[in-house]
């Protein structure tokens, strides 16, 4: 591509030229920044060393001096056998620590922290104070080994305290020499720190007044240059919206007044003019003939044109006199021709312009009367549609009202036929006992304990029944599975539940009731009159839908029968009823299949709503 195309506008170029050296001048200062900030914290370092090194090294001379006035102590006269062991056990202290140090300021200790020193003087000042040192430190054992003998002469230590007198003075002059070479090598560290740190500050503050110079005055001028265009743009901007804005508001009105007329003309295909007295000016040919009458008939008012009812007239004239704003106004109105046919028009009244002299009222007209028709006719239809739901409702509401007395009734007769029978039998063979006849008093207790499990098994087979705790508490979930086991238990069936869902939803409570109230009329139905000894509830939720299958091994039954009207009967019938109504009424779906000899199938699909699922997450 030619050169001529790569080239960047002038704007463009500007800008990266001053981008580039910009971000050289603050490259350059962080790099003097950061090579300060490592100058200073290797030197704190060192600094923090040789404060150390310092301190060990002026505390060698006190310990020195120490060491010697703890072996003077031993020589005193009257001095006793445990003063004497505690000074010595000082000494031996004094004297490790002495040495320890002497060893780390020369050839370094991590305990310590203490460098090794490389320092040739400070070496040749240690390699001098060698001799005076070792003799100490063998006079100072010497009179450690001394010490230890609990018979020790008065001037046994004469000769060792007379070594260490006469190396102290040299230890200590040389010690302070040393002292001072490592204060004079801190010093001039830090002269060589402060050197390089003039040297850094002079670098930045160089490139500062090169970034002042080179990249800040610049772009302060072409800032400049370009702030005074923006404003002078934006004035002559605000100067041409002010005359835009104008131009569009006159614009917006004559365009809605347009759009007004033509919306009045585009939905009327039927028009006349009158003037201020009601008399017509002009008349549209289809709109005589919708109202029937000849051009010749036009000499009277225009209400009376329009309509023959009396009552219309009336209110047409209102409506045409009322009309006194420069507005449009809309009406839907009935009219009724002199023939007696009946019309619904939508009319719109147009006032004119004060031009002309003798029109003052535009009216135009759609005829409406079929959409009218057809909107009656939709009201009849919905109320009809609205009866018919209701007499539904009665129906299904009286067929509620039958099952539930038809529940009643048998549960009824499930307490008089079984609880009650055995509680007469129970109340009867209580009477019967003899207590001297202890052979048959033991035999009726036994029947008794039999009687009374088969009477509490039956009054929790009829109370099971009712809603469980379960059901509210914990869920659809945990009722199913709780309703298995104890209809296990109490009817000696095999009755299994199997949960196939990840976790233990929650539902909307009145889906879960009759959920369970459609598994529960199944299973009973299983046990009762399919006389079934296996019996699998499983039930799963997936994609949103609930779904639940009832199998047993029962003697089936015909499923043709399902498409026929329930009979409330002895026959039965009514419980497929219930359950189909109960499943319908949640929006739900059942489906029942069967075959006789082999067993049957329910399948309950209820699809949850979308806050349901929410409340589940």
């Amino acid at each position: 591509m030619p050169k001529d195309k790569k080239k960047l506008p002038l704007d463009s170029e500007t800008f990266l030229s001053i981008r580039k050296w910009y971000l050289l001048a603050l490259a350059g200062i962080a790099v003097t920044i950061i090579v300060a900030q490592i100058l200073i914290q290797f030197h704190l370092n060192t600094q923090l060393s040789d404060s150390r090194v310092i301190n060990l090294a002026g505390r060698q001379r006190a310990n020195s001096q120490k060491l010697v006035k703890e072996a003077l102590l031993l020589q005193e006269r009257s001095i006793s056998e445990e003063k004497r062991r505690l000074i010595t056990s000082e000494i031996k202290k004094t004297l490790t620590v002495w040495k320890a140090s002497q060893e780390g300021l020369q050839l370094g200790d991590a305990e310590l922290g203490l460098p090794p020193e490389r320092d040739n003087n400070i070496l040749a000042h240690f390699h001098e104070i060698e001799p005076h040192y070792s003799a100490m430190a063998k006079a100072a054992e010497h009179i450690l080994r001394l010490a230890a003998n609990d018979s020790l002469p008065k001037d046994a230590l004469k000769d060792e305290i007379s070594v260490l007198l006469k190396n102290e003075r040299s230890f200590l002059r040389l010690m302070d020499t040393i002292v001072n070479a490592y204060d004079q090598n801190s010093k001039e560290k830090l002269q060589n720190l402060k050197r390089k740190e003039l040297l850094l500050l002079a670098f930045s503050l160089l490139i500062l007044v090169l970034e002042i110079g080179f990249v800040f005055r610049p772009l302060s001028i072409q800032i400049r240059k370009t702030i005074a265009q923006l404003v002078q743009n934006q004035a002559n901007s605000e100067a041409r919206a002010k005359e835009i804005e104008q131009l569009y508001a006159e614009k917006e009105k004559s365009l809605q007044e347009l759009q007004e007329l033509n919306f009045v003309i585009d939905n009327a295909a039927l028009f006349a003019s009158a003037r201020s007295d009601g008399s017509v000016v002009f008349i549209s040919k289809k709109f005589l003939n919708l109202l029937g009458i000849d051009q010749n008939e036009l000499n009277k008012p225009l209400s009376e044109i329009l309509t023959a009812d009396i009552g219309q007239q009336a209110y047409l004239r209102e409506v045409l006199k009322s009309n006194r704003k420069n507005v449009i106004r809309s009406e839907e109105i009935k009219i009724t021709t002199v023939k007696g046919a009946h019309f619904w028009l939508d009319m719109s009244i147009v006032p004119m312009h004060q031009s002309s002299r003798q029109q003052s009222i535009l009216i135009l007209c759609s005829d409406i009367t079929e959409r009218k028709e057809n909107s009656i006719k939709v009201e009849q239809l919905t109320q009809q549609n609205f009866e018919a739901r209701m007499l539904q409702k009665k129906v299904q509401a009286s067929q509620i009202v039958e099952g539930q007395e038809e529940e009643r009734k048998r549960i009824a007769k499930d307490i008089h036929d079984g609880i009650g029978q055995m509680l007469t039998a129970l109340k009867f063979n209580i009477e019967s006992i003899d207590p001297e006849n202890k052979e048959k008093t033991v035999e009726k207790i036994a029947y008794l304990k039999s009687l009374t499990s088969d009477l509490i098994k039956g009054v929790r087979t009829a109370t099971f029944n009712l809603t469980p705790p379960e059901l509210g508490d914990h869920g659809i979930f945990p009722a199913l599975h709780k309703m298995t086991v104890e209809l296990s238990k109490l009817t000696g069936k095999t009755i299994l539940f199997d949960n196939k869902a990840d976790d233990n939803i929650r539902f909307d409570s009145l889906a879960e009731t009759n959920v369970y109230r459609v598994v529960q009329e199944a299973v009973n139905n299983a046990i009762k009159y399919a006389e079934a000894n296996y019996i699998l509830v499983t039930i799963n939720y997936k994609d949103h839908i609930l779904s639940v299958v009832i199998d047993d091994d029962g003697k089936g039954f015909d499923d043709s029968i399902l498409n026929t009207p329930p009979q409330n009967n002895s026959e039965g019938g009514m419980g497929l009823f219930f359950m189909k109504e109960r499943i319908d009424y949640i929006n739900g779906r059942l489906f029942i299949n069967s075959i006789p000899g082999e067993g049957t199938r329910v399948t309950i699909n209820y699809k949850t709503k979308k806050e349901e699922d929410h409340g589940a997450e």
